[in-house]
């Protein structure tokens, strides 16, 4: 009987110290492609420098964040087996970068590029989630602050937050990937007007 209890023993030992014997392969995401016409008007008069996207520490990784508002709206939660390929902040900046190239005369430069520009655009992430409403009802929400400053005067143009939200079309990551991609385009577009306007309106 003895000799049983210590096999049974040195199995279940052999069976914790292989570990789990597969697991799900996580499913990366990015925003995906933005379409823009060759023949897009170019509405920025000016050249824009664009600084990183600043974000809370809760969204500085690549982690899908949902939140259950039927539940606890306060507690973010992710998914365990679905990612993005860069952190928010940074697919955000990439996709605003195409944007405002596409619609700058003077196109868009970074920090890094060490070169001068009349205007600079600095944005804050303070959303970038798929909400539930219920269990089988979610949307993405994306919140960002927009700042427009006058780098030869030192002086802030304009201030606005951006809110955009867009349903998903399924209850999981890839509907909250779809819903925040779309509403990342939304909010590139709607920031590009909005830079265009405040510098329009200043160089009067």
């Amino acid at each position: 009987m003895k000799a049983v209890a210590w096999a049974v023993s040195i199995l279940l030992l052999a069976g914790c110290s292989a570990g789990p014997v597969s697991r799900d392969t996580p499913v990366t995401y990015d925003l995906g492609t933005l379409q823009k016409d060759a023949a897009t008007p170019k509405t920025i008069r000016s050249g824009v420098l664009l600084h990183g996207v600043a974000a809370p520490v809760w969204l500085d990784s690549t982690a899908i964040v949902y939140r259950l508002n039927y539940q606890d709206a306060a507690r973010p939660q992710s998914y365990a087996n679905s990612r993005w390929s860069a952190s928010p902040a940074a697919l955000l900046a990439q996709r605003l970068r195409t944007g405002l190239a596409a619609a700058s005369d003077g196109g868009v430069v970074s920090i890094a590029d060490g070169v001068r520009t009349d205007y600079a655009l600095r944005l804050e992430l303070e959303e970038f989630s798929q909400v539930f409403d219920a269990p089988d009802r979610s949307r993405g929400v994306v919140v960002v602050r927009a700042s427009l400053v006058n780098t030869t005067k030192r002086a802030l143009l304009a201030q606005r937050s951006f809110t955009i939200e867009r349903a998903a079309a399924s209850a999981d990551a890839a509907g909250g990937v779809r819903a925040l991609a779309a509403a990342g385009n939304e909010l590139t577009d709607a920031i590009v007007a909005w830079t265009a306007a405040g510098i329009a309106q200043e160089r009067r």
